[in-house]
């Protein structure tokens, strides 16, 4: 989409910015992923001046069941100066690619004006913030006393940490975005493993990858917590995961934060478990401090 027929362009460097939404309908069984064709299919649905969001589907062709839908953000950048640059707009033609278009400006529409909204209620909204921080105070001066359903934040944190390696890099020798989004996927599932007791199914609600990009050689570490659970379905409960890449340097007593995933994870819960003789429960998480109950906000409110 991109080129535009003249050799003398300079080419441009496609970026991911944001991972908006990924959502996994089913997982696939290693006997059918052996022995059926899996189709992957992508479609653009909007460019605003250097950034694009293009739609992504996978799933079995002969079934024509989708497996996995996802929507990424590029952002496009001159390959000599690195700075933003212009993409050729989208003129949708079909009826399909008009609702496509009309829903993703929407989206976007709605993501703005969220956050303005996010900022006054952050400010505003102490009452919220006391109201998460009061049962955090009680587990961290009485804790004999906190509610038996409840966990710290801090306690369901896991952690994982790694040296990136050359054959991770992309086209453009930073390490691939995909690659990153391995590990804390696996730390975020562990982290839901272990909190919840059953196999939990996700969707991946937001990945930034705006920060500095990871080079070959960084020591990566990855932090996860549970933020937040809904429990309005006690069938099929929520579990919010929040994973945080830090690039570490204790050579120059450095660590910055790289990029954030968010995860929400889902469960079924089978009869066994509800017929274990303790039964299967899932816990609501609280904050200790005022900045981890700001994270829970900011999250609630995306």
């Amino acid at each position: 989409h991109c080129f535009d027929d003249d050799s003398t362009t300079r080419p441009l460097l496609l970026v991911t910015a944001y991972v908006i939404q990924l959502e996994a309908n089913s997982f696939i069984s290693l006997d059918v992923s052996f022995n059926v064709d899996l189709l992957a299919c992508s479609e653009l649905l909007q460019v605003v001046f250097h950034t694009s969001e293009i739609f992504f589907a996978e799933g079995c062709n002969a079934s024509d069941s989708v497996a996995l839908t996802a929507n990424f953000i590029f952002v496009a950048r001159d390959s000599k100066t690195g700075k933003a640059a212009a993409v050729n707009r989208l003129s949708p033609q079909t009826e399909n690619e008009k609702f496509l278009f009309e829903e993703s400006e929407a989206r976007n529409k709605l993501r703005k004006s969220k956050r303005g909204v996010d900022r006054k209620e952050v400010e505003n909204g102490f009452n919220r913030l006391d109201a998460l921080l009061a049962e955090g105070c009680i587990f961290c001066d009485m804790p004999a006393l906190a509610d038996r359903d409840s966990i710290l934040l801090r306690d369901t944190s896991l952690e994982n940490s790694f040296l990136c390696q050359p054959q991770q890099r992309n086209m453009h020798g930073r390490i691939f975005g995909g690659f990153l989004m391995h590990p804390a996927f696996e730390l975020a599932f562990s982290t839901a493993y272990v909190f919840a007791g059953l196999v939990p199914c996700l969707e991946v609600d937001h990945v930034d990858f705006l920060r500095p990009p990871v080079d070959v050689g960084d020591f990566l570490r990855f932090k996860s917590c549970v933020l937040y659970t809904e429990l309005e379905n006690p069938v099929q409960p929520l579990i919010n995961v929040e994973v945080v890449a830090h690039v570490t340097r204790p050579e120059v007593r450095s660590s910055k934060v790289s990029n954030t995933f968010y995860f929400t994870f889902t469960f079924t819960v089978c009869p066994e478990a509800k017929a274990a003789k303790n039964a299967y429960k899932i816990w609501n998480v609280v904050p200790a401090t005022e900045e981890e109950a700001r994270r829970i906000l900011e999250l609630m409110d995306a």
